[in-house]
């Protein structure tokens, strides 16, 4: 029977890794009869095979093939697609995992546009992937029109007709960059390709042990024989001109620029980074034309130059230089805004940790010759900086900490130049405003912010601060779509998050005082640090001694956050001292109560504010006997644990 989805998973000793896959193919929102997972176990040598045998013999979605292990990932996934019955295939590699609605949306999205070719949105653990592509959705994407080419791992979604149609499957044997073959033919002769970037639909993680395929040091020879396979696919399926160029310039900039800049070359041992250069030097001066690197950015065009001719001392020299070039981010004004977080921030680029100064006259002009030496680069790379700083730009990031998912935040900005020295030189500096919205974010979890500045040749982020102690900004919490944010700083860097789901002291009601309540009748209102865009409706809970009561609160907007309210029921409000807790988010996935520092005593139905009562001579007894006991049983299992020692 037809499924919509077969997800293909080419599987080689991924050990404990397979976990997580496994788990996020379980928890697909699509229906379970809808999809189909098909393991091909590529010959491991480890305990998989058993753990998938078994797996598949109780959960009738998944399906496990053992073959000999033909030595990388193309021929398991060729022979998933053959097995698989699904309108569409997914590859996923087997120490990756799916967001839960993955499949599900990415169907959904691909049936909707009539695409081919489906690109969800990634997420990086400790690697790299595409930024820019994930900026917004493409529903009708292709190389001229989105930077598609940016994506070439292979995992996609891929109608199997097409496939079929056009006699489509990876590249097999012992061999690097089979992704690349495949998919850059899968772009080109797609009739349509949908690129889905509101949700992450995989996470592409780094392994603890550091042994992903992709991360192993390769043998510069083979590699690119495999890459020039890749071009071949271009040169088949593109006439010359721009867009050969375009794409060809990925590959470029990419697969060899980029393996020849900064710290990622210097830290090479030299016989490899020369034997490196010999390959990629031999590719460029074989295959790319002057339109080539002509649109890279002026530090790849120097790079590209010196390769060219042939100079591998001055490429180091510069990967030397350039190795020092970092961007910076100096926080300003924080402030929540009618719902909204206003993030202001300065960036500009540092080397050797001082603001770099660039030329004040600086005119654009080609790279028309190789430089003759390092400092004539470095100038021109200045210069070119300098005069293209109208297309400078800065972003805000979000970035959640435990999945690394991330989005890009609405930012206004402005270019200033500011004078530095003796006045023929300048500083380049961003000034920029960031909204962010609490409500359009996924919820829970703990986002960093990071800038992410394009200027001349470099497209770098960092961690927006750190932000001096004594005058950071302090906005507090905010109550906004049933969550609430915290703005914080981290310890002991000063570098800029946002907390969800926040409970407990963190959201300061503890310096809330008793002074400040005012009661009339059952009636009471304090002001609180909690910012509200607008009239909140709350939850409170009355407590005194075994009993408890629930009541209805409302948050009023206040210029320091916002004034809390609410009648008490005479009927519930018995004589005695009841305390109070508040839940900001009643309809919240996991609504939460927070203790208020005072407590209300009752008597004939008023409400008289009064201190907290501390808890009685025996309780205090009693909670202290348990730490105590508390702290002797670890220590004596940890005497256990190391022998006594």
């Amino acid at each position: 029977m037809p499924v919509k989805v077969s997800v293909i998973v080419p599987v080689y000793n991924p050990g404990i890794y397979i976990e997580d896959c496994i788990s996020s193919l379980q928890r697909q929102s699509l229906p379970p009869d809808e999809y189909e997972v098909i393991f091909v176990d590529d010959g491991s040598t480890d305990q998989t095979p058993a753990r998938l045998d078994a797996l598949a013999a109780e959960d009738p979605r998944m399906k496990v093939i053992h073959q000999e292990n033909s030595g990388w990932s193309g021929k398991p996934r060729n022979v998933g697609i053959e097995a698989s019955r699904g309108e569409f295939v997914m590859f996923v590699d087997n120490d990756d995992y799916l967001g839960d609605e993955a499949l599900e949306r990415m169907y959904d999205y691909g049936v909707a546009n009539g695409a081919d070719v489906i690109v969800g949105k990634m997420a990086g653990k400790g690697r790299g992937v595409p930024v820019e592509l994930f900026r917004r959705n493409h529903p009708r994407a292709t190389v001229e029109n989105a930077p598609l080419i940016d994506s070439l791992t292979p995992h996609k979604m891929i109608r199997r007709a097409f496939l079929d149609r056009i006699g489509l499957r990876f590249p097999e044997g012992r061999r690097r960059l089979e992704d690349h073959v495949f998919i850059a033919e899968a772009y080109l002769r797609a009739e349509n390709v949908s690129v889905l970037s509101d949700y992450v639909c995989y996470y592409h993680l780094r392994r603890d042990d550091g042994s992903n395929a992709g991360f192993e040091r390769f043998d510069p020879v083979g590699y690119f024989k495999n890459l020039r396979e890749a071009l071949d696919v271009v040169e088949r399926y593109t006439e010359p001109g721009p867009v050969r160029d375009r794409l060809f310039r990925r590959w470029l900039r990419v697969e060899m620029v980029e393996r020849l800049r900064a710290r990622r070359f210097v830290k090479l041992p030299d016989d490899y980074r020369r034997e490196l250069f010999a390959e990629i030097h031999q590719v460029v001066v074989e295959r790319f034309g002057p339109g080539v690197a002509a649109g890279l950015q002026p530090t790849q065009q120097v790079v590209a130059a010196l390769t060219a001719a042939d100079r591998y001392d001055d490429v180091v020299a510069f990967a030397e230089w350039e190795a020092g070039v970092a961007p910076k981010a100096a926080p300003g004004d924080v402030e929540w805004r009618d719902g909204s977080l206003r993030i202001g921030f300065t960036a500009e680029y540092v080397s050797a940790g001082e603001p770099m100064v660039f030329p004040a006259d600086a005119e654009a002009a080609p790279l028309t010759d190789v430089p003759k030496d390092v400092t004539e680069a470095v100038r021109w790379v200045a210069s070119e900086t300098a005069a293209r700083f109208g297309q400078a730009t800065a972003d805000l990031l979000l970035r959640e900490r435990s999945s690394a998912a991330q989005y890009f935040q609405p930012v206004e900005f402005t270019r200033e130049t500011v004078p530095a020295g003796d006045g023929e030189q300048v500083r380049l500096v961003l000034r920029a405003t960031a909204t962010v919205d609490p409500a359009a974010l996924p919820a829970g979890g703990v986002w960093d912010a990071l800038v992410r500045v394009k200027l001349g040749g470099w497209t770098k982020e960092c961690r927006l601060g750190p932000a001096p102690r004594e005058d950071r900004p302090a906005p507090g919490a905010g109550v906004v779509g049933d969550r609430t944010a915290l703005p914080y700083w981290t310890q002991p860097h000063g570098n800029l998050s946002l907390e969800f789901n926040t409970r407990g002291k963190r959201l300061g009601l503890g310096g809330v005082r008793r002074t400040d309540v005012t009661a009339s009748g059952s009636r009471f209102q304090v002001p609180v640090p909690l910012h509200v865009p607008a009239e909140t409706e709350v939850r409170l809970r009355l407590v005194s001694r075994s009993r408890f009561f629930d009541a209805a609160g409302l948050l009023s907007p206040a210029p320091d956050g916002s004034v809390l309210e609410a009648d008490l029921p005479a009927e519930d409000l018995s004589n005695g001292v009841w305390r109070v807790a508040l839940c900001p988010t009643p309809g919240g996935e996991q609504p939460r109560f927070t203790g208020l520092p005072f407590a209300l005593r009752a008597a004939d139905g008023r409400a008289q504010v009064v201190e907290v009562p501390r808890p009685g001579v025996a309780l205090r007894l009693a909670r202290r006997a348990r730490r105590v006991l508390g702290r002797t049983r670890r220590t004596v299992l940890s005497r256990i644990r190391t022998g006594g020692k």
